[in-house]
């Protein structure tokens, strides 16, 4: 027999522990999937200074932790498990049919999406192991810490540019290491990254290797046409080849953009269907804060109430 609930949260970031908070404190009794990586993205950060709250800063563990507690005390069943197959309804006031794990089958009168994007990475041993030492995909989040040092950017694109600006007013010198011989950022961001004079774009070179035993150190980077190495002394590194947001479970059944990401109504949380939301990163493509990301589910929980509240 399929479990009957009022409200089903996937994903267990920022966006989704902020919906359940609300949706626990409207009485809608929300059941919460955590997914394969419980608190989302930003477990992977060691320090968060940017989130309001923490005046000290926090881990990103520890914060993903208290959110939890906070929505669990409000009565959310948070479980471990990941969302393999869906059915939503068209109908309004339709059940919504999600299967957990192949096995567990649970109708849901409404849903909420908060199953985050993915940082791309270049896939190399010493970059992933030094993620949180040095390694990061979110100048934003991370960039403060190397107040006047020196880092590189790894990356072509707007992203890439973006946060290359943004660092050169925080760092001493950003070394952009570009694989082509041309950045596919927009003239104006390429105009931007050019005019600003701490920041040296290598072209034609991508990273051999991270250097480093438990914190980054520099970087081994190579000429991808003569083959020559050089050894760049930094503390930082961001990878911004871009991310992917979390839906393939949803593609044909939810409308999303061309890379993906889930397209929602106007200033709202609504998708296409009648019941489903979607919250955070991967319905966001442009601001990727936890402080956003948190924002979005509140407003997911409130348009959930309002859906149900509107069926009674």
């Amino acid at each position: 027999m399929a479990e009957k609930i009022k409200c089903l949260i996937i994903g267990s970031g920022p966006a989704g522990y902020t919906a359940a908070i609300y949706a626990a404190r409207a009485d809608m009794k929300p059941v919460m999937y955590t997914g394969m990586q419980m608190g989302g993205q930003l477990t992977t950060t060691t320090e968060v200074d940017n989130f309001p709250g923490y005046p000290k800063g926090t881990d990103g563990t520890a914060m993903m932790e208290d959110l939890k507690s906070q929505a669990e005390r409000f009565g959310t069943d948070v479980r471990f498990g990941m969302v393999t197959k869906v059915e939503f309804s068209e109908e309004e006031g339709g059940v919504h049919k999600v299967i957990v794990d192949d096995s567990t089958e649970i109708e849901a009168q409404t849903v909420i999406i908060s199953t985050g994007a993915t940082a791309k990475y270049l896939g190399l041993e010493s970059e992933q192991r030094l993620i949180g030492g040095g390694v990061s995909a979110c100048a934003t989040c991370d960039g403060f810490f190397y107040k006047g040092q020196e880092v590189v950017v790894v990356g072509a694109g707007d992203t890439a540019a973006e946060e290359a600006t943004y660092l050169a007013n925080i760092c001493s010198k950003v070394t952009m290491l570009v694989r082509k011989d041309y950045m596919r950022a927009s003239k104006a961001m390429q105009h931007r990254v050019n005019k600003t004079e701490n920041i040296t774009v290598m072209y034609n070179t991508e990273i051999d290797e991270v250097l480093g035993e438990n914190v980054v150190e520099g970087v081994r980077a190579v000429n991808n046409e003569t083959g020559e190495k050089t050894e760049i002394p930094v503390t930082g590194v961001f990878v911004a080849i871009g991310h992917k947001p979390n839906t393939e479970l949803f593609k044909g059944v939810l409308d999303m953009d061309e890379t993906g990401y889930l397209i929602t109504k106007g200033k709202s949380t609504k998708t296409n269907l009648p019941g489903v939301f979607a919250a955070g990163d991967v319905q966001d493509k442009e601001y990727r804060q936890a402080v956003t990301a948190a924002g979005t589910g509140c407003m997911a929980a409130l348009d959930a109430e309002r859906y149900l509240g509107a069926l009674a």
